[in-house]
């Protein structure tokens, strides 16, 4: 990697390097919510979920081979029927890899786009499958969510359509947490009874110090 200096010898704000920080969790573990605070701090937030499903609904190509593998019209009311392509994904691994191995490599170009793009100090990679798809390698530290099944469960069930056992089924293809614990820089725990304010601010200090370091 390169960067540019002025003629003072100091790097242009523009050419900084802007740490990246990958924010991920289960279903239900709270990703939104903890993003929500860092977005307050003034930390933009890149969330791959939100730009996968723009990129499905939008892009002809994406629309023309999800349809082909699924055997289906999965967009005869005009959008995707996002309900559909789950039960059909989550229950064939095979047609799950195709699915992703298209749209995965279209949100990653996205998100490197965006971030040359920003001038904070870091950036966040919001992504719910954030090792599963390779996308931890564009960060360069990792947060994990962690917050108790039976919590997740009341989450994801009271905010959307899935039933219980749905939920369940989608949990069973996510890697664990501590897996994820294991591969990650920093953990906060989001359960009703944890306060997750104090653990993203000791985030937020600490890769700050991080940056003001380098430069």
């Amino acid at each position: 990697m390169t960067y540019s200096f002025n003629l003072a010898g100091k790097m242009d704000r523009a050419d900084r390097p802007c740490l990246k920080l990958g924010v991920t969790g289960g279903i239900g573990s709270g990703k939104t919510s903890v993003c929500k605070v860092f977005t307050v701090l003034g930390i933009p937030v890149f969330s791959t979920d939100r730009i996968a499903r723009e990129i499905m609904d939008s892009d002809e190509h994406i629309i023309s081979q999800i349809n082909s593998i699924a055997g289906r019209d999965l967009y005869s009311n005009g959008s995707l029927d996002r309900m559909a392509l789950a039960s059909l994904i989550f229950n064939n691994n095979n047609m799950l890899e195709k699915v992703n191995s298209l749209v995965h490599p279209l949100v990653f170009d996205q998100f490197s786009i965006w971030a040359m793009n920003q001038t904070s100090p870091y950036i966040i990679m919001e992504a719910a499958i954030l090792f599963e798809s390779g996308a931890s390698k564009l960060v360069d530290k990792i947060a994990t969510i962690v917050a108790p099944e039976e919590e997740r469960l009341k989450r994801v069930t009271q905010r959307s359509k899935l039933s219980r056992y749905q939920v369940l089924e989608r949990m069973k293809h996510q890697m664990k947490d501590e897996a994820r614990i294991n591969l990650s820089d920093y953990v906060i725990y989001n359960s009703e009874n944890d306060m997750i304010i104090p653990a993203i601010l000791a985030i937020h200090d600490d890769i700050l110090k991080k940056f003001n370091n380098f430069n």
